[in-house]
């Protein structure tokens, strides 16, 4: 897809991958809509603030009434809480599968019919390195970016009729808020933002952002001991 001259909305781009996302956007020519559930803490030039609240139905209905030019869709918000599974309380799990997941499906819903009004478009979805190894502290994060990954694998075939496209960006940690708790080494989310996009006008199925995620992706395919025990090693290093 050719960036120059598309209008994107992009979701969470008040902070992190999303503000550079969607400045980069501007930078290639792009018209772009900016959302966050705040918009006022939105600080870019160039661009189209709306509020949008990922989770909720009627925000969710109203950005894709609002944003009727739409021909890319960056689904980028998301959470990190650091829940687990067994805890006690599911209820930060729950809310993390509920923006992660159930909120991105939603957003793609909304905004599929205006895609292909626009002539089919593409829609991307950040995902993680998370989405193939889970590591302590982001158990439950684990689970919704492996259903993310899914998700856009799904939507492929799904959207394949009307001629949207489908991306998931994989990446380890970006140096931004929600990897702050995290001892290893940091991806410049500029660094990530740009994959991304260029990924966008070559059509690719996924980006790997970084050396982090391309190794773990080789792994995969490998005993899965051997992967575990790498990241034990990062974990105590």
């Amino acid at each position: 897809m050719q960036i120059n001259g598309a209008t994107a909305l992009v979701t969470g781009t008040n902070r992190g991958i999303g503000r550079h996302l969607a400045a980069q956007l501007v930078e290639r020519g792009a018209t772009v809509w900016a959302t966050a559930r705040r918009p006022e803490l939105i600080d870019l030039d160039g661009v189209r603030t709306l509020a949008l609240d990922i989770t909720d139905p009627a925000s969710v209905a109203h950005a894709a009434a609002v944003a009727t030019d739409v021909d890319l869709l960056v689904n980028n918000a998301g959470i990190a809480t650091g829940a687990t599974l067994l805890g006690e309380d599911l209820g930060a799990a729950h809310a993390e599968m509920d923006t992660n997941l159930w909120g991105t499906l939603a957003v793609v819903r909304a905004f599929a019919p205006v895609l292909a009004r626009n002539g089919g478009g593409t829609v991307v979805n950040v995902a993680s390195s998370a989405s193939w190894l889970a590591v302590p502290g982001a158990t439950a994060y684990a689970v919704t970016k492996a259903a993310v990954w899914n998700l856009s694998n799904a939507l492929r075939h799904e959207l394949a009729a009307q001629g949207t496209s489908v991306v998931s960006v994989h990446l380890g940690v970006a140096d931004t808020d929600m990897g702050a708790g995290f001892a290893f080494d940091k991806t410049d989310p500029a660094d990530v933002a740009r994959a991304t996009l260029d990924g966008v006008e070559r059509d690719a199925y996924e980006v790997i952002a970084d050396e982090q995620t391309v190794l773990v992706k080789k792994m995969l395919a490998g005993d899965p001991e051997e992967l575990y025990a790498l990241i034990a090693q990062l974990l105590a290093a």
